[in-house]
C-alpha cells in the first residue's frame, strides 16, 4: 500500500544543503502499522510529507496504492488520512458538523446516523457528537480525525506524534483504535513517534531513523521494551559517532 524507492530530499539554504531524507527504501502493507522512531530532524516528518504530497522529492519515488504521488497527488489523497501532533478541526462546529463537512470534501455523503456511527467507532461518546469542537480535549479532536478516516475508507494513514501530550491511559486507547483500522479495516498505517513504548506496543515494524537514514528495522514482536530502548540508544550513538567521524575527516 505503501512504498518508498530511494526516496530523498534535499533543501537548500544559505548554510548549503541540507539531505532530509536518504535514499528512504520502505514498503508497508495494507493492514501493517510501521512505527518510526528518531530524534527531532531525523527525517520522519519529512517522510510523512513527501508520501501525503506536501513537499516533492528531490529523486526516488513515494507510491501509494502502487499511484505516484508526486505525478498524481489528487489522486493518492483520496486514498490517506492525515492525524498530526494537533487536530485541526474548525472550533465553532460540532464534531459531527466537522465530521460531515471534512468527510464531504473527499465526495462522500453520509447520514446524520451514519456520521454518527463513525464517531461511536472512534470512541466519541455521544454526548459529545453536538458539542462545539473548541471546547473538546487533544484525545477528543483525535477520535474526530480517526472518524475521519473511517468515513474517507483511507487506504493509508499517516500519524506524527499523535501520543504527544496524552496521558497513558489516553495514549492506549489511541493505540487501540489505530490497532482496529489495521486489523479490521486493513489500513495501512505509518507512524512517526518518540514513544519507543507505544511503537512497541502498537507496531508490527519498528524502523530507527536518524540523519535522514533509515538504520535499523525490526519486528515488534521480537523484540523487548528493554531490547528495543538498548537498539535505539545503540543505532543513534552509532550513527552520531559517524557523522562525528565524518565531519572531524573533511
Amino acid at each position: 500500500m505503501l512504498q518508498a524507492i530511494n526516496l530523498t530530499k534535499h533543501y537548500q539554504s544559505a548554510a548549503g544543503a541540507h539531505v532530509a531524507l536518504n535514499a528512504l527504501n520502505l514498503t508497508i502493507e495494507a493492514g501493517e502499522v510501521f512505527c518510526l522512531l528518531g530524534a527531532n530532524g531525523a527525517g520522519k516528518t519529512t517522510t510523512i510529507n513527501l508520501f501525503m504530497g506536501f513537499v516533492e522529492p528531490t529523486s526516488g519515488e513515494a507510491l501509494v496504492g502502487g499511484i505516484n504521488v508526486a505525478q498524481k497527488p489528487h489522486e493518492t489523497k483520496k486514498l490517506i488520512a492525515y492525524i498530526p501532533e494537533n487536530v485541526m478541526l474548525y472550533p465553532t462546529l460540532t464534531g459531527l458538523e466537522n465530521l460531515a463537512y471534512l468527510s464531504g470534501l473527499s465526495g462522500a455523503t453520509y447520514s446524520e446516523a451514519e456520521l454518527r456511527g463513525f464517531l461511536t467507532r472512534s470512541g466519541l461518546q455521544d454526548e459529545a457528537h453536538t458539542r462545539i469542537v473548541g471546547g473538546y480535549s487533544k484525545r477528543m479532536r483525535q477520535k474526530v480525525g480517526v472518524a475521519i478516516a473511517l468515513a474517507k475508507r483511507a487506504k493509508a494513514l499517516f500519524l506524527d506524534e499523535p501520543t504527544s501530550g496524552l496521558d497513558p491511559l489516553a495514549s492506549n486507547e489511541f493505540s487501540r483504535l489505530i490497532r482496529s483500522l489495521a486489523d479490521n479495516d486493513g489500513v495501512a498505517v505509518l507512524m512517526a513517534t518518540h514513544d519507543l513504548f507505544r511503537a512497541k506496543e502498537v507496531g508490527d515494524r519498528i524502523g530507527i531513523m536518524n540523519g535522514g537514514r533509515l538504520l535499523s528495522m525490526v519486528d515488534a514482536k521480537e523484540v523487548s521494551h528493554s531490547q528495543l530502548e538498548e537498539l535505539y540508544l545503540t543505532t543513534i550513538s552509532s550513527a552520531q559517532t559517524r557523522s562525528t567521524a565524518n565531519a572531524e575527516a573533511a
